[in-house]
């Protein structure tokens, strides 16, 4: 979908500020932020693409003020609140009404170096074979859809080659209404001329993966 998040290639937002102390968290409130998302994302059908789509619908204001833990807590909290284990009025005081037991067993601190080392593989059955192979020219869809998508809008309607193949995995539009779609996934070279004009004559590229219905042969 086309909103505050989709920054890419986009002018008249001010520098990137670079930081360099490789800290994930600069205080204690994002830390736990981060826990609880992690720990409490709603119901068993939650999934990372639901999340990213329900951040995404966050008022553009918000979005582009409010630091981006803050945005991670605000998402999950909403999700809770969709899923029933929380009202508005139990976040706002801080206090809980009901004693609402979880789908999903919380994480104890013992697991959590076995969750964050444990190698994960998505990928999935495909349904078909590959409509591409490595080295297809393609050009991206041109037009988004009002809900999520990983094919960022400065790289619609762009022409690239097919850098490499990863199989299927589960397509993040479908994800994020809850439904499972297995589809190819490819990475794409682009040229870095092809997605902004006015790095015409630049040797740089990009490397984008992106799912198989997200372009056509060229």
């Amino acid at each position: 979908m086309d909103g505050p998040h989709d920054l890419g290639g986009k002018e008249g937002f001010g520098p990137i500020n670079r930081e360099h102390d490789n800290g994930p968290f600069h205080e204690a409130w994002e830390g736990r932020a981060f826990a609880i998302v992690h720990t409490g994302g709603g119901n068993s059908n939650w999934s990372v693409d639901w999340f990213r789509h329900s951040r995404e619908l966050i008022e553009p204001t918000d979005y582009l003020t409010r630091p981006y833990f803050d945005q991670w807590a605000q998402t999950v909290m909403a999700q809770m609140i969709e899923a029933g284990h929380v009202t508005l009025h139990e976040l706002i005081s801080g206090v809980s009404v009901a004693d609402v037991k979880a789908e999903v067993p919380a994480k104890e601190a013992k697991d959590i170096d076995r969750v964050i080392t444990t190698e994960r593989s998505f990928e999935v059955e495909p349904k078909a074979p590959p409509r591409f192979k490595i080295g297809d020219q393609i050009i991206t869809n041109r037009y988004g859809h009002s809900g999520h998508s990983r094919l960022p809008g400065y790289a619609r309607g762009c022409r690239g080659v097919i850098l490499s193949h990863h199989g299927a995995h589960p397509l993040a539009d479908a994800m994020a209404r809850g439904e499972m779609v297995p589809e190819h996934l490819y990475t794409v070279a682009f040229a870095a001329e092809e997605l902004w004009p006015e790095a015409k004559g630049s040797q740089d590229k990009v490397n984008i993966d992106l799912w198989e219905s997200y372009f056509e042969h060229a």
